[in-house]
């Protein structure tokens, strides 16, 4: 995972192996929980995963309405629009029956 080793916080060398463990649970409940992925729309994986998408989704979308409203020069080519919304969130994603 490349987002872990190019954490500022993340340290040379583990003093043993409990402060791994300790700093990875740290870790993965801010990946998961807090950090926005640009390959899910800017959501984090447990809005994904536990269906918040939608509700994420529309304020984004009418925010955006509204200052394309409010200040049209801004949007030189169209209106602006949020990133696409994902309909899943997977590090590995499951093999389908006769996928090769």
């Amino acid at each position: 995972m490349e987002t872990l080793k190019y954490q500022p916080a993340f340290p040379k060398r583990f003093g043993s192996i409990e402060e791994a463990q300790d700093f990875c649970r740290g870790f993965f409940d801010w990946y998961n929980q807090d950090h926005h992925h640009a390959g899910i729309g800017l959501m984090t994986p447990n809005q994904v995963h536990y269906g918040q998408a939608d509700a994420v989704h529309a304020p984004r979308k009418a925010t955006l309405g509204q200052v394309f409203a409010a200040t049209p020069e801004r949007f030189v080519t169209k209106n602006p629009v949020p990133p696409a919304k994902p309909t899943a969130a997977w590090i590995n994603p499951p093999v389908m029956q006769g996928a090769p």
